[in-house]
């Protein structure tokens, strides 16, 4: 197939764009990768929180755009992309991810649909480490936006690392925005990761990770 073919010839290139499954354009316009994020559980933050994730590959250098608004507002939000160990097709999940019934899709519900947790957004994508206090915060007008520039390579190899030897492979993820404020009451049956509390964890907007075409 051409993109395994194109996987190879850029490996041989001493970096991993590969783990990207895509090659730059003839025109020399970096490889593009977008998320249109669209709201979850709208009936306990009682806002559409939408947004958008851009990752752009320019030789070593992959740079990740968040935009997001309608956000509870002047609190950390959690950021990551989730997807599959195997590699399978992650997608954001519907109203039937919630098995309980009790109206809300928790973090947990929404692996069948998306997969664990992956790679995370903040100050420090590379570290891997998804407990972390440098997510963005939102503004008091319920927006933020965040930019970080990374080394495709050191990303690639930690991910690798993580996830024995997967490649990041970003067509076949999604990204998730999380967070509510600390007084939403949830009722128990809101689960979470650990003890972390659920209103941090709490997914409150998706969207599938696709590659952007040029005309």
């Amino acid at each position: 197939m051409q993109i395994h073919l194109i996987a190879v010839a850029l490996a041989i290139a001493a970096y991993a764009p590969s783990a990207l499954a895509g090659a730059a354009p003839a025109d020399n316009r970096p490889t593009a990768y977008v998320a249109k994020l669209h709201p979850l559980n709208t009936k306990v933050t009682g806002l559409k929180t939408t947004g958008e994730a851009k990752f752009s590959l320019s030789g070593d250098a992959l740079a990740i755009t968040i935009k997001v608004e309608k956000l509870p507002p002047d609190i950390m939000h959690l950021q990551h992309f989730h997807g599959f160990k195997d590699n399978r097709d992650a997608s954001c999940p519907t109203e039937a991810a919630d098995k309980n019934g009790d109206g809300i899709i928790d973090l947990i519900e929404t692996e069948s649909a998306s997969g664990t947790t992956m790679v995370p957004f903040h100050d420090d994508p590379v570290s891997m480490e998804i407990v972390r206090d440098t997510y963005p915060k939102a503004s008091a007008d319920g927006s933020y936006e965040y930019e970080e520039t990374v080394s495709l390579k050191n990303l690639s190899g930690a991910f690798a690392k993580a996830f024995d030897d997967k490649e990041l492979d970003l067509e076949r993820r999604v990204v998730f925005i999380h967070g509510v404020l600390p007084t939403t009451k949830l009722p128990e049956s809101v689960a979470t990761l650990g003890t972390i509390p659920a209103q941090v964890t709490l997914p409150i907007a998706c969207g599938k990770i696709e590659r952007e075409h040029h005309d």
